[in-house]
């Protein structure tokens, strides 16, 4: 395999400042294009033959992806990624023009993982920092991995660290619950612990906005509203999307609404009920077995 991948990733890291978790899936996504096309064109690939890559032969990576399963914000990602990475390898003219996919509007919530996962990406991917990424990819992991809402996540402290298996919230009227932590959250949270500026006081807010203060729940909806004008998604993709996410498909694996009920936090069962009229689709397995009631 041609060397071009790593090279592109060490490219990113050090001139466009990109976080590590978009350093890894872009480069992901040059192997993956540099192993499609010397399948499809029978020949090596190098760095000049990039820059004969044709729409057509987009398109028809596009469609193999997508025949793997990828969801139309995460075709939308890649897309954005093969871009990138080509306009690196042969100038500003070496990718071509193709129409990314596009989601109708109006498809209701919930959003799909694979979705929920590119649009967490998006976001992560347009900070202004590699910190900042690191950070808005946590929150947005804790609203579709953990059921949080954003006013929760941004209003956590430094007292929930160390991470362990659970969390304990405080959600509306002072009511606190225990939920659990994937290992994919705690993973996220402890990246952004480890290159943020400012440092984690107990008493201090854990996530902190570009200039040190408590992140703004602001901060989070408009850099959703950006990320899913760009992937496409509806109107509707909000944070609270995420969360409405977790709910249905946590649903669709098993859970009972006594269950839902108190991973999120609702006073009444009433509230939990609305997710019974929605089509579950999958959630990682691991989830019910980090629940500590699963």
């Amino acid at each position: 395999m041609t060397a071009l991948p790593l090279e592109f990733g060490k490219h990113l890291a050090r001139d466009r400042r990109r976080s590590a978790h978009t350093v890894r899936a872009y480069e992901a996504t040059a192997v993956r294009l540099i192993a499609f096309l010397g399948e499809h064109w029978g020949e090596a690939v190098d760095a000049a033959a990039l820059g004969r890559v044709s729409a057509a032969d987009l398109r028809a990576y596009l469609a193999k992806r997508r025949g793997e399963g990828l969801g139309n914000a995460s075709a939308a990602r890649e897309l954005s990624a093969v871009r990138t990475f080509l306009r690196w390898a042969g100038g500003a003219d070496a990718s071509p023009r193709i129409k990314g996919p596009r989601v109708k509007k109006g498809v209701p919530r919930p959003i799909s993982p694979a979705d929920a996962v590119a649009l967490a990406e998006e976001v992560a991917d347009d900070a202004a920092e590699p910190w900042i990424g690191a950070r808005d990819w946590a929150v947005l992991l804790l609203l579709y991995g953990a059921g949080l809402r954003i006013g929760e996540a941004v209003g956590l402290t430094g007292s929930v660290l160390p991470l362990g298996e659970t969390m304990a919230v405080t959600g509306k009227r002072d009511k606190t619950r225990i939920v659990p932590i994937l290992p994919q959250v705690r993973e996220a949270i402890d990246a952004y612990v480890a290159s943020s500026p400012w440092g984690v006081a107990r008493t201090e807010p854990l996530f902190r906005g570009a200039k040190g203060g408590p992140l703004s729940a602001g901060v989070v909806r408009r850099s959703v509203q950006a990320a899913r004008t760009r992937l496409g998604l509806a109107d509707r993709t909000t944070p609270h999307a995420l969360r409405h996410s977790f709910a249905t498909h946590l649903l669709g694996r098993g859970a009972d609404l006594r269950q839902l009920q108190e991973l999120l936090g609702h006073a009444s069962l009433s509230s939990t009920q609305i997710y019974t009229a929605v089509d579950a689709a999958h959630l990682l397995d691991v989830y019910r077995n980090a629940h500590p009631r699963a």
